[in-house]
């Protein structure tokens, strides 16, 4: 007995340390098949964002000229660049700009898409056709809508002033784009047109999701279609429209393409934003480094405004 029992506990503890192993194992074979998955991402992270962030951040303490791509000599000048950017009085106007127009086309665009997603809410002939029709500007290319609003809003030949003077309500010679008081007034209008579609969208599909049965109880305790709205539709919406203005945003400060098809920055640099700043200093005065410094500059609010995106969605989750 003695013998048999020596011989069966080795044979015993085998299956134990056998079955010790398989967790990890499964452990390691799961980690590399979830790193599997998420390696292609790095990669394109890495190659298409991730290099050319850097390499903006390094060109932006360097000469870098037109003559650096035939040399491959671009030195480097240590803050020069930032230093003569933020001493040009250009540089501030931009940057206010850029906050006036962010802020103007995020508060355009939320309130008549909110009150749109709104109407749309409910049931009505012909609901589908009007929100398939108010998806056109979304899908029109930018530049393509900036040329059409500039011949609208064109001060001797445009619809606008031809409308306008037609029935009695202007003199048909109002300058939207060619005087510095309205130019920049006049774009953020027309990015608010542009925009509008993209907020009513998203905010029509948040209202969707809201039930209907809050609604029905407010209204049976006596609320009116304000208190509502501010009391229950609101407060649901709330992660909704964290996401429309936090990308709104994101997507507004960085316009270039519309703004240069309707004023090119100006008359006067009224218009000028950091997106048209970055756009001047780099390929029409050929100042590579001073346009790398605009840029992140652009990079860097960004940067701010998705910390944040990112720690709201984080707070709603809890």
């Amino acid at each position: 007995m003695t013998t048999s029992t020596v011989t069966a506990t080795p044979a015993a503890r085998e299956p134990k340390a056998a079955t010790a192993s398989d967790p990890n194992r499964l452990r390691r074979r799961r980690r590399l098949t979830q790193w599997g998955f998420v390696a292609p991402a790095v990669v394109f992270m890495l190659l298409f964002f991730g290099y050319p962030l850097v390499r903006n951040v390094v060109m932006s303490f360097q000469h870098y000229t037109p003559k650096t791509f035939f040399t491959g000599e671009s030195p480097f000048n240590g803050t020069d660049n930032w230093s003569n950017v933020f001493q040009d009085a250009l540089f501030g106007k931009a940057l206010w700009h850029t906050l006036v127009f962010t802020a103007g086309s995020l508060l355009g665009q939320f309130c008549i898409g909110l009150a749109l997603a709104v109407f749309f809410n409910r049931r009505f002939p012909l609901n589908g056709v009007l929100r398939s029709l108010i998806l056109l500007p979304w899908l029109v290319p930018m530049v393509v809508s900036g040329v059409v609003w500039r011949r609208i809003l064109d001060q001797d030949t445009g619809v606008l002033n031809t409308f306008l003077d037609t029935v009695g309500l202007g003199s048909g010679h109002t300058p939207w784009l060619t005087s510095p008081d309205m130019a920049l007034l006049s774009v953020i209008l027309v990015n608010i047109w542009i925009g509008i579609p993209f907020n009513m969208v998203i905010l029509y599909g948040g209202l969707q999701e809201i039930p209907k049965e809050l609604h029905e109880a407010a209204a049976l305790d006596g609320a009116s279609a304000w208190r509502t709205f501010r009391s229950v539709t609101l407060p649901m919406l709330k992660p909704v429209v964290t996401v429309v203005l936090v990308l709104g945003f994101m997507s507004t400060v960085k316009i270039l393409d519309l703004i240069l098809a309707l004023t090119d920055g100006g008359p006067a640099d009224a218009t000028q934003t950091l997106g048209t700043l970055t756009y001047q200093n780099s390929f029409v005065q050929l100042d590579f480094g001073a346009g790398a410094v605009v840029g992140n500059v652009l990079i860097l609010i960004s940067a701010v405004f998705a910390v944040f995106y990112l720690r709201a969605n984080r707070t709603e989750g809890k």
